[in-house]
């Protein structure tokens, strides 16, 4: 008997012993694992679930061999990240992010993010960047599920506690529920089940696709805190958080914004690595089992571990242990190099290519025409220079969204974007029904051309060509582009090469240097390399083929891609003759696409020619009578499809129109004989006309054409105004006076005060107590913002009883004691605004003050005909802008005089965007019963040089002329009455910002474009 309880004993021993054996004997897995754990107090000990799965699956020996992160450490050769429990005393940093980024992207490394990853006190920035590299949007809120909501609860959050610590009745709620608290606001919402908003606990679930990884035997509770996160798109969720609303706890979470089911776990893959989020705290586990070498240890857990007996370790036996198994045994496969992904595909490979007289996009395995339809995009926006490359991905996401919805098939940049570009631009078309493609440039420092006149210099072409291979890794997603000012820079790893279909490389060229170099090379034999040859070619011309050739060579020897090539190309380099040009150089020198070819073994992709072409220059373009005569489709006058005829016949490559466009500014720079002006356009006009001349591109036979341009530019500059401001500032403030900001589809400017004749201005804005004094007006009310000033005049009676020879006249000053002395109380006057009815306004300025005659006085005696300067700079004068000089005609000899016109005539109208009668360039408008007058004045019309440091223009003639600035307190107003009794003067003043406001807006040429985008050919 003895024998056989022994025997018995023996044999529970040996079966005891097996798992044991078993675990033993099986083979290692390893994994390379760094751990970014900024926990409270030892660095693992929170994490006890973590390290007993990587031993118990064999991937580690101990937690020994788990890699702790320490800032600037090297991640790139390791198989997985993880970043968990991240504190209220320490945060991510920028750096901490570049360095993880660097790893999953250009190196293959997993990325397993959990709960607080980004919360506080990770500044924004940084939760910013985090959240857009895992794909997910989140807007501060956080959730937890309560087994009782009671005030004396401990584990309420601070912030709850704090907000019901004098009224703690107030609170009210009791039981179960689920408490969401938003970290940036500070708002709460609680779902009570006592009050019927919930009936059931929180609990995990796995979505049902065909892509989900994992499976689980159950859907257990879970009681920690979590993330309410937006992925990009819904097939990136794995598994949820089902809050079991009911339909009154539905209401309430959807009129805080956040969703009945939150995603609980996300995933993406990118480069070879696979990147998952997890909302809530998986690897939190109380206890663990002290013997993770016992086989089947984690089933047998996962068997016993049930909710109503376990709830706070059913998540981590029943979900985390089975979905971390999955994740760590992938995690040790083999890595794929992104260079080598795309080496070994067919040479012939390309997204597009030029077929004939037309582009042609790759769908599948055929290829289709492609007519192009699309916008520039550059990369200004309010408060930075481009070279700051301040544009965020959710910008671009935005933007993106809404040139597709404009039925624009396409985009081109010039320059290398922030990763956030790439980044964005994939996941647009990971999603989109319809993509869209790009057309990159690469761009190359103007400066030293200008300065050497010589592009084959030796520092300017290794630096162009340095430019290019950096441009061919990022759009591979293969580039750390490290950080040098004026430039973008980061980790780019999205590969956007599917819907990259053409390169445009260069910028507008000089016409001094590439005649320069006519004389400097004028022996220069032409060259045959491995993708381009030429013939006839010029100097530049060859210089330009060698540049396509390296980038041509580079992407085929590295990525295994040929696509179209192309040069930037403007009117004033074209190859075709111009008698009338009446400026030397818009007409000397020539870049010639024919010249630059394809060998016949690379050319299935093709080349095409690029210009850009706009329809108001230069002269040639408004004078020369084959053009202002040419019929085009419609029957109708037409120098722009003139032009585009001519230009289509010279040249041998297809011609893509690859910047047109229309400003939609209040300022104007250059007059077109049909209208089709260089400024002073209203948003609707600035539709039609760029519809119509994109027809005209498409009606001569062009690949397409690309618009100029999808935003408006704060920082940009144009010759008639580049004078009168402060350069260092552009950015900070909105100048509708320059053509060149107000190309854009998107208007940034807040229009603060909506012009309609409303009398809903801010109370803050009234002068105190009105000015009853005086003999026409009861009140005046004043306001800014960075595009304009802002003037409300409350009258005794409406503006049509008023006699026409007695308009409403106030007068403004920036400068002390200068201006023009006004009667009857001597103030000095720097401008003179008068309305004269309902329809008509003007803006005078001081002679003394008015810089179009300082600087063109003497181009315009007729103008001023007074030969007495000093009662000239006494007086009041129209503002006017200067549009062109006195030229004259080579062919003809016709002498054509100096032009300008009246920019401080003001335009009566309505200047709310959200007005069925709105017109962007409204000066002015009434009430209906005629009581109430607004204005709205550009601050460059108040020789405002920087409205955001309170800089103007100074004493014209004190020896610096434009370049004289004062920086003032206050603006003078003045309002003059019959007798110094009755008349009123008064001040206004604004704070300083180095930061504009903005709000993003669809000017009205939006939707015409979208229409003729929409109905024009594929």
């Amino acid at each position: 008997m003895m024998r056989g309880f022994v025997y018995v004993l023996l044999g529970m021993i040996l079966l005891l012993l097996i798992p044991l054996g078993v675990w033993r004997t099986a083979a290692d897995q390893p994994l390379s694992v760094t751990l970014l754990h900024h926990g409270q107090g030892d660095n693992t000990s929170l994490d006890s679930g973590l390290v007993w799965v990587l031993e118990h699956f064999h991937h580690i020996q101990s937690e020994d061999d788990i890699t702790l992160y320490e800032t600037g450490m090297d991640l790139n050769d390791q198989d997985l990240i993880i970043i968990n429990n991240t504190d209220q005393q320490t945060a991510l940093s920028m750096d901490d992010v570049f360095t993880v980024k660097e790893a999953v992207l250009m190196h293959g490394t997993d990325l397993i993010a959990e709960f607080n990853t980004f919360a506080a006190p990770t500044s924004r920035d940084v939760q910013r960047e985090m959240a857009d590299f895992l794909r997910v949007g989140w807007d501060g809120w956080t959730g937890k599920y309560f087994k009782d909501l009671s005030f004396s609860n401990n584990e309420l959050p601070a912030s709850i506690k704090a907000a019901y610590q004098d009224d703690q009745d107030e609170w009210g709620y009791t039981g179960e529920g689920i408490l969401f608290v938003n970290e940036w606001t500070e708002a709460h919402v609680v779902l009570s089940k006592e009050a019927g908003e919930i009936d059931d606990a929180l609990r995990f679930t796995l979505t049902q696709h065909d892509d989900q990884p994992f499976t689980l035997s159950a859907s257990p509770l879970y009681n920690g805190w979590f993330d309410v996160v937006t992925p990009v798109v819904d097939e990136q969720i794995l598994g949820t958080f089902q809050t079991h609303a009911t339909e009154s706890g539905d209401a309430k979470l959807a009129e805080a914004g956040i969703p009945t089911v939150i995603p609980a776990i996300s995933h993406y893959e990118q480069g070879g690595a696979k990147v998952y989020y997890f909302s809530g705290h998986f690897s939190e586990v109380g206890n663990v089992p002290s013997l993770s070498t016992y086989s089947g240890a984690a089933k047998i857990r996962e068997y016993l571990t049930f909710d109503a007996f376990f709830p706070d370790t059913a998540l981590f036996w029943n979900a985390s242990v089975p979905i971390y198994r999955t994740l760590f045994a992938d995690g040790t496969r083999e890595r794929e190099v992104i260079a080598e992904e795309t080496a070994d595909r067919d040479p012939a490979f390309s997204p597009g290519r030029v077929s004939g007289d037309q582009f042609e996009v790759r769908v599948g395995d055929s290829w289709e025409p492609f007519t192009v339809k699309g916008v520039n995009m550059g990369m200004g926006k309010p408060g930075y220079f481009p070279g700051e490359a301040a544009i965020s991905k959710d910008e671009y996401a935005r933007w993106f969204e809404q040139i597709g919805e404009m039925n624009a098939n396409a985009i081109r940049n010039y320059t290398l974007h922030p990763p956030a570009f790439y980044e964005a631009f994939l996941a647009y078309n990971e999603r989109a029904d319809e993509p869209l493609y790009l057309f990159h440039g690469v761009w190359i420092d103007e400066e030293p051309l200008e300065e050497t006149q010589d592009a084959f210099e030796g520092e300017i072409t290794e630096e162009f060509q340095e430019e290019i291979r950096t441009i061919v890794d990022v759009i591979h997603g293969n580039a750390v582009v490290p950080p040098r000012p004026g430039h973008a820079s980061g980790i780019y790893g999205a590969n956007i090469s599917d819907y990259v279909i053409g390169w445009i490389i260069g910028i507008e060229w000089y016409p001094l240097m590439v005649d320069a170099m006519l004389e400097a090379y004028p022996d220069l034999d032409d060259i045959r390399l491995n993708y381009v040859y030429t013939e006839n070619a010029d100097p530049f011309e060859i210089w330009l083929a060698e540049q396509l050739d390296v980038l041509a060579a580079y992407e085929d020897e590295h990525y295994g891609v040929i696509r179209p090539l192309s040069f930037t190309n403007w009117v004033t380099t074209d190859h075709l003759e111009h008698p009338a040009e009446p400026l030397e150089q818009e007409d000397m020198a020539s870049v010639n696409p024919n010249a630059i070819r394809m060998i016949d073994e690379t050319a299935h992709t093709g080349m095409f020619a690029s210009y850009h072409v706009y329809p108001y220059y230069p002269d040639f373009l408004n004078l020369e009578e084959a053009y202002t005569t040419f019929i085009d489709h419609r029957g109708n006058e037409n120098n722009y499809a003139g032009y585009l005829d001519d230009l289509n016949m010279e040249n041998d490559h297809p011609v893509l129109i690859a910047e047109f466009g229309i400003p939609a500014s209040r300022g104007l720079t250059h007059r077109n004989p049909f209208g089709w002006n260089q400024g002073f356009i209203e948003e609707s006009e600035q539709g039609e006309i760029v519809s119509g001349l994109f027809e005209d591109i498409v009606h001569e036979g062009m690949l397409g054409g690309l618009i100029f341009a999808w935003q408006d530019e704060w920082f940009k500059r144009t010759w008639n105004t580049m004078d009168y401001d402060n350069p260092d500032r552009r950015p900070f403030w909105s100048n509708t006076q320059t053509n060149e900001q107000r190309f854009g589809l998107l208007s940034f400017d807040r229009n603060k005060v909506r012009l309609n004749g409303m009398q809903d201005w801010p109370e803050d804005t009234y002068f105190p107590g009105g000015i009853p004094a005086h003999p026409d007006i009861e009140q005046v009310q004043l306001n800014h913002d960075e595009q304009f000033l802002y003037l409300g005049v409350t009258l005794k009676e409406p503006v049509y009883e008023r006699a026409a020879d007695d308009p409403i006249t106030l007068y403004m000053s920036m400068r002390e004691e200068e201006g023009v002395p006004v009667e009857p109380d001597g103030f000095s006057a720097d401008f003179r605004l008068t309305v004269e009815s309902e329809s008509a306004g003007d803006l005078f300025i001081a002679g003394d003050y008015d810089s179009f005659y300082y600087d063109y006085d003497y181009a315009i005696k007729e103008v001023y005909p007074d030969d007495d300067q000093d009662q000239f700079l006494s007086a009041f004068y129209p503002i006017r802008l200067a549009l062109n000089q006195e030229i004259r005609r080579p062919d003809t000899r016709e002498l054509i005089p100096f032009d300008y016109y009246e920019t401080g005539e003001l335009l009566a109208g309505v200047g709310d965007p959200d007005h069925p009668l709105y017109h962007s360039l409204s000066d002015f408008t009434f009430s209906d019963d005629g009581l109430f007058l607004e204005i709205r004045l550009p601050w460059l019309l108040l020789n405002s040089k920087d409205p955001s440091k309170r800089e103007f223009i100074g004493n014209l003639y004190d020896g610096l002329g434009n370049e004289s600035s004062i920086f003032i307190d206050s603006i003078s107003f003045y309002a003059p009455g019959s007798d110094s009794s009755s008349s009123v003067s008064w001040f206004y003043t604004w704070e300083e910002w180095d930061l504009p406001l903005y709000e993003e807006r669809l000017k009205q040429s939006y939707p015409i474009i979208q229409e003729t985008f929409r109905s024009s050919p594929e």
